[in-house]
């Protein structure tokens, strides 16, 4: 039934169909579609990843991706760094942009922009305030509603939503960071400044859920498509992924191409994700960043949505 309620969210609204979770039929298991993933090092391509060889559970980061990472400073607390991959069909070219944020260096805190009429999804990176460090899209939405469980500031907006593969990224009010995994009661809240929920689990203590793993399952495992990441990391650190098409001299860079849900599981794996959920992705995926001198860096979306992160200073 959950699994029922789950795609009833998505088709009602704007989330990525890639996630769209179905009822498994019985005896309908099968291998995951044939792909790989190789990680330029060096100016040299280097297979890190294998559909037909993929582990079903990551106790570290992969040492090929980790050698590829350069990390640049953004602002005390925030770094980033990015990757170049080549995959199978559309992410023949992809681009991961990856950032790691210590909450104890940092605040982080939803956000919701202003109502623009019935209907109208209302957030956008250019909408993060000027101090912000990063910014950027949160959790799956449905119409011009972020779907499932928000808090902010403290405050319950929307009660917790039903589905296997939903958790809950919390920020207490200390500022650590946790999740929440279903069922999420009612009265979670007490304790919390932001909370939301998203879809699906990526990788929990670095094992990648059975629906991930097998086709007939439940989630699209074949459907391709720009990706966000967002994950915890052993140290207590927090590190969003986003891909970004990598042709044409970075016309088509917000098209939505590029890689698989099960791909998108082995990206957090390799790169030392404990537990990790996706975000919205397609055409909804942004990110902002600013420097110490000012200085922004936007990979923005193509439409707007209900609910935002932003990273802020202590």
């Amino acid at each position: 039934m959950r699994l029922h309620l789950l795609r009833a969210a998505l088709l009602s609204g704007g989330a990525a169909l890639s996630f769209l979770l179905l009822v498994p039929r019985a005896g309908a298991a099968q291998s995951l579609p044939a792909s790989a993933l190789a990680v330029a090092v060096g100016g040299e391509w280097m297979e890190w990843w294998r559909s037909d060889r993929a582990p079903v559970a990551w106790r570290g980061a992969d040492p090929t991706v980790r050698r590829a990472l350069r990390w640049e400073p953004v602002q005390r607390g925030v770094d980033m760094a990015e990757l170049r991959l080549r995959g199978t069909g559309e992410a023949w070219r992809t681009r991961v942009i990856v950032v790691r944020i210590d909450p104890a260096a940092v605040r982080l805190r939803a956000v919701a922009g202003e109502a623009q009429g019935a209907g109208r999804a209302a957030w956008a990176i250019d909408a993060a305030p000027a101090n912000a460090i990063a910014a950027f899209n949160a959790g799956q939405f449905t119409g011009a509603s972020p779907w499932g469980w928000v808090v902010r500031d403290g405050v319950e907006q929307l009660s917790p939503g039903h589905g296997p593969l939903a958790p809950a990224f919390v920020v207490d009010t200390m500022g650590s960071v946790r999740w929440l995994f279903p069922p999420i009661a009612a009265d979670a809240a007490p304790g919390v400044s932001a909370a939301f929920q998203s879809y699906p689990t990526l990788l929990v203590d670095g094992a990648i859920p059975a629906a991930l793993r097998t086709a007939g399952s439940g989630v699209d495992l074949a459907h391709r498509d720009a990706r966000f990441t967002l994950c915890t990391l052993g140290d207590g650190g927090v590190l969003l992924a986003m891909t970004r098409f990598d042709a044409l001299g970075g016309v088509l860079d917000s098209a939505p191409f590029g890689i698989t849900t099960p791909e998108q599981a082995a990206l957090a794996g390799a790169l030392g994700c404990r537990t990790a959920m996706a975000l919205d992705g397609g055409i909804s995926a942004q990110l902002l960043l600013r420097d110490g001198a000012g200085r922004v860096q936007r990979w923005e979306g193509m439409r707007r949505v209900p609910l935002g992160m932003v990273v802020l200073p202590r």
